[in-house]
């Protein structure tokens, strides 16, 4: 990946909720159990989000919020991707890469871990987990919920998608665990929001609302 593109990527916490799972969707139908390139960039962009905790004294609500807004734009959105917009690529590639069936696998497969840290906003329960939209949305407002499990769910789903990442070169192969592999769900999610992968498991095709 050009240094340039994952900077911004970075600046942008990845993707907009809608392009960061079709992103997902795309990588998992083409590279199924394979997914080391979302893993790496994933795990650039929560170490960002490390030191956003690292907070103390006044205005602490003010302060989250500025460390955790988007500092440039989706970069799909600004290439004008979206329904309808699949230029040359031919129907075999869109029908493969609008194939849920391979993210969906993946996602039941480590379920059991990246669900406890499913956003409660996203998913409308009363959960305190907040993905770092509905955190900042929160911090607006003046309202920190339980931030201490909010630093904690940040530096666990980063130190476990360390080692999924890892697993991929020569030497680690074999050290993820499903676990580990869960990361990189939670890691979407907190960047950019839950709602389409929510729907897909669901039973829903397309990751079109």
């Amino acid at each position: 990946m050009e240094p340039e593109t994952r900077q911004a990527l970075r600046k942008a916490w990845g993707f907009c909720e809608r392009h960061a799972w079709a992103a997902m969707l795309v990588e998992s139908a083409f590279r199924p159990g394979f997914l080391h390139g979302p893993s790496i960039l994933y795990e650039n962009i929560m170490s960002r989000a490390l030191p956003a905790f690292d907070l103390s004294g006044p205005l602490l609500a003010l302060r989250l919020r500025f460390s955790l807004r988007e500092k440039g734009p989706c970069l799909m959105c600004e290439m004008g991707y979206g329904p309808g917009t699949e230029g040359k690529a031919g129907r075999d590639i869109i029908e493969t890469g609008g194939n849920p069936e391979h993210l969906r696998a993946f996602a039941r497969r480590t379920a059991q871990y990246w669900s406890e840290t499913v956003c409660g906003v996203c998913n409308n329960s009363d959960s305190l987990e907040r993905c770092r939209r509905h955190l900042t949305e929160d911090a607006d407002r003046g309202f920190l919920p339980a931030i201490s499990l909010q630093r904690d769910l940040v530096r666990s789903v980063h130190d476990r998608l360390v080692v999924y990442a890892r697993s991929f070169v020569c030497g680690y192969h074999g050290t993820a665990t499903d676990k580990d592999r869960a990361a990189l769900i939670s890691a979407v999610g907190w960047c950019s929001g839950w709602g389409p992968l929510l729907l897909m498991m669901k039973g829903r095709r397309s990751l079109e609302p």
